[in-house]
């Protein structure tokens, strides 16, 4: 494996019983870099993980982290990871302070290492005033934030993130950010996996889209934007009676149906002219006296793009 590539996956195969939850996946990720993993809920993004974690074992292709193969070098590869799976793995019984103490022990810290990573991490999540308090007293967003601190104690060279902010309020959520983007200043190579659009387009320089365990789409966050076709022109008319006369122009001028929200007074449509579509659009409408009260020209967003790729919205917009 080059040795500017920190994690790699060939024609990976997983099956439990008649689904195939990964079907021939490759993937690859540059050193210092972040890839996030998209898809929806059943896509295969765990089973990925939990392959190339060691925790599960292909039915056929080959996995390397951090120069390891995950089937010949298992315990090399648990060496050079941290893991934040989707559901906080911490001790109740122990407080926050010792489930991280713990941590650095199991990876073969001395006394004092252990000690003194453990109260970096408290300070750095935001968990001073609970440091000596039984976890099984935290709240969930609590959990997460330790659990993801403890995927960091041995610092490793490669984090797998399976939606670490699920939970989290927006502070929490905008902290494992900054977190995450300062281990890859460090160096560290990070998946993501995420159902939160925004996140994947914040974070992740390379994005992975998978569906029903294949890969369906690849590329940075603009590539993907970019496929989908142009911007999309939105018109809110002050009288509910100019709407057909709207849908009319915007049809002209757009690239495709326009869509109609009529209690919003609102109608959008795809245009590949950009400002020029917009100035159009306008200059005509004027012409049929239609009074806007609103005009925006917007890029696609990675909901667009998850949309016109999967069939339907994220589980993420799905429960708003």
């Amino acid at each position: 494996m080059p040795t500017d590539v920190a994690v790699r996956a060939e024609a990976l195969v997983n099956t439990f019983g008649s689904t195939r939850a990964l079907d021939g996946i490759d993937l690859e990720i540059t050193t210092g870099t972040v890839l996030g993993l998209l898809g929806p809920n059943g896509a295969g993004k765990t089973t990925a993980v939990r392959i190339l974690t060691t925790l599960l074992r292909p039915d056929s292709g080959r996995a390397w982290v951090a120069g390891h193969d995950v089937l010949a070098e298992p315990n090399k590869v648990r060496e050079s990871i941290g893991l934040s799976g989707q559901y906080a793995a911490v001790d109740e019984n122990l407080t926050g302070f010792e489930n991280l103490y713990m941590v650095g022990r199991l990876y073969g810290m001395n006394k004092t290492d252990a000690r003194t990573r453990a109260n970096e991490l408290i300070a750095r999540f935001r968990l001073g005033d609970a440091a000596n308090r039984t976890a099984k007293t935290y709240s969930g967003g609590m959990r997460r934030r330790l659990d993801l601190a403890g995927a960091l104690v041995a610092e490793p060279a490669v984090v797998l993130l399976d939606e670490p902010t699920t939970g989290l309020d927006p502070r929490g959520r905008l902290d494992t950010w900054e977190v995450i983007g300062e281990l890859v200043s460090d160096g560290a190579t990070v998946l993501l996996t995420t159902q939160y659009l925004e996140e994947a387009d914040q974070l992740a320089n390379t994005i992975l889209v998978i569906d029903q365990g294949r890969v369906i789409a690849s590329g940075t966050a603009d590539q993907l934007k970019s496929e989908i076709g142009g911007e999309k022109l939105e018109i809110v008319v002050a009288d509910e009676a100019d709407l057909d006369v709207t849908v009319r122009v915007l049809t002209e001028v757009g690239s495709g149906e326009p869509t109609t929200d009529r209690h919003a007074r609102r109608v959008q449509v795809v245009v590949e002219g950009g400002p020029k579509s917009l100035i159009e659009a306008l200059r005509r409408l004027d012409v049929e006296g239609v009074s806007v009260m609103d005009v925006g020209l917007h890029r696609p967003t990675l909901d667009d793009v998850f949309l016109s790729l999967t069939g339907h919205i994220t589980e993420e917009a799905g429960q708003a």
